[in-house]
């Protein structure tokens, strides 16, 4: 081999060969490289390894961020549901209030507006009066204050007087209703 056939680095130079017919000089070509070496391939593998990674990371966090959500959203509610109890519960006294004037002389007047407009105000907000003469006797809704005997038109234990009706908001019990009741004969 001569000079002319090295490479700047020393590595012998491909030489064309003339072709068999004379047209165009053949082409010798060195060993068969690969398409992808080795070490691009390892990194290819790295790479999707570490795709893959951050795509589940990702994924996680997304389902974090749901649950997060959904618990602030609960939270929130209850949060809400709270308020409007602690603020209702004291009015229940003066519902009462109003409750006994009635019974006592119907209400008349600016008393008698001021007693609907507060009625209609805390049933906007949830509150539901409950309790009346005849009512199955419901422990989880009503307060026994006494058994008053037996009645033989009744059929299972049931409210004969209301002393105190009581409020729910939503399934919430704020004050169960305080009642006098029967037994079946």
């Amino acid at each position: 081999m001569t000079e002319d056939n090295l490479t700047p680095e020393g590595e012998p130079q491909e030489t064309a060969a003339p072709s068999p017919e004379g047209d165009e000089p053949e082409v010798v070509e060195g060993p068969e490289t690969p398409e992808v070496p080795e070490a691009e391939a390892d990194e290819l593998a790295v790479t999707k390894m570490e795709l893959e990674e951050r795509t589940l990371d990702l994924q996680r966090l997304q389902a974090e961020f749901l649950n997060y959500k959904r618990r602030v959203d609960r939270d929130r509610e209850l949060i809400r549901e709270n308020a409007t109890y602690a603020a209702l519960t004291p009015i229940i006294d003066v519902l009462d209030t109003i409750d006994r004037a009635r019974e006592h002389e119907p209400l008349d007047g600016g008393f008698k507006a001021t007693a609907e407009q507060l009625e209609r105000v805390v049933a906007g907000l949830g509150l539901v009066k409950f309790g009346e003469v005849g009512d199955a006797f419901d422990p989880t809704v009503h307060e026994a204050l006494s058994h008053i005997g037996t009645d033989a038109e009744v059929e299972v234990t049931t409210c004969k007087v209301i002393a105190k009706a009581g409020y729910k908001i939503g399934d919430r019990v704020v004050r169960a209703a305080q009642v006098l009741v029967v037994d079946p004969a």
